[in-house]
């Protein structure tokens, strides 16, 4: 598994950011450098994105697996930065797929781990998430294409992803480039990630996604961090009464939303860091 470094990689406060569902570390390139003078913030590829290797099992291209990934991950952290006490903590970033890893993560005992969550930021992701959502990124999520050019690439990423709200062409551009790989035989690009996430994404259907529910619920009420839930005021996959009862219950997260912004926030905008900056450094 790659992963992206922003800071002193000796800094013992650390935060981990964690992308969507077909996206990648170099999300997190605006906000990791904000946060870089103050934390170490490091930004993995989950298998199959990115630079990281590819499954050779579809099947296992799942929440559990890539949470099982990041305890390796925190734990080499630790034993990188030399870090010996029982008491280390960590901050999370995550984004969609990023949050429910990071919930997953927090079900596993620190003294596995390594390392406690101390602030999580769940950002437009919750327990109960809207089948139509998920259905539409179904429809794109997985099929072949092959573009000639990077502007080529970021207007098909753009068409897709409207919902991410406003951005100026060169933040679309900058959130765009490393969407990409060189096309085989190296002549025009394709998308970074293995199209075999697909798999296992579209055997969901609603009843499976219903069932889901009460196990993500669970591990959201036993969540121990102080948590931010972010969301886009246009969301269609976390909706605002889900959001509101994440607020009543479980972490009773402190909730901010966005105008203008549907799934997911970039944090790229400069409100949106600005959120995310005052909680984890405040």
């Amino acid at each position: 598994m790659a992963y992206w470094s922003w800071g002193d990689p000796a800094n013992p406060r650390t935060v981990v950011c964690v992308h969507g569902l077909s996206r990648q570390g170099r999300d997190f390139d605006v906000l990791a450098q904000r946060l870089s003078a103050h934390c170490h913030v490091v930004c993995p590829d989950v298998a199959g994105r990115g630079h990281s290797d590819w499954l050779a099992e579809p099947q296992q291209y799942q929440i559990l697996t890539y949470a099982g990934d990041m305890v390796q991950l925190v734990q080499h952290l630790k034993a990188s930065k030399g870090i010996t006490a029982a008491d280390w903590s960590i901050d999370w970033v995550g984004t969609s797929m990023g949050g429910l890893i990071g919930l997953a993560l927090s079900t596993v005992p620190p003294q596995a781990t390594g390392a406690q969550l101390r602030r999580m930021v769940l950002n437009d992701v919750g327990p109960r998430l809207r089948y139509e959502a998920i259905v539409r990124i179904g429809d794109y999520l997985g099929v072949p294409r092959q573009f000639a050019t990077e502007q080529e690439a970021a207007d098909y990423l753009w068409s897709i992803s409207t919902s991410f709200g406003p951005h100026t062409p060169a933040q679309w551009l900058a959130l765009s480039r490393p969407m990409l790989r060189p096309a085989p035989g190296g002549v025009g690009f394709v998308l970074h990630y293995d199209p075999s996430i697909a798999i296992p994404f579209k055997a969901i259907d609603a009843e499976g996604a219903a069932a889901g529910q009460a196990a993500v619920w669970q591990m959201y009420d036993g969540l121990k961090a102080d948590t931010l839930l972010l969301r886009g005021a246009e969301s269609d996959l976390l909706d605002a009464d889900t959001a509101q009862e994440m607020t009543q219950r479980g972490a009773k997260a402190r909730l901010v939303e966005f105008a203008g912004v549907g799934h997911a926030p970039t944090l790229v905008a400069d409100d949106q860091v600005a959120v995310v900056e005052g909680f984890l450094l405040a």
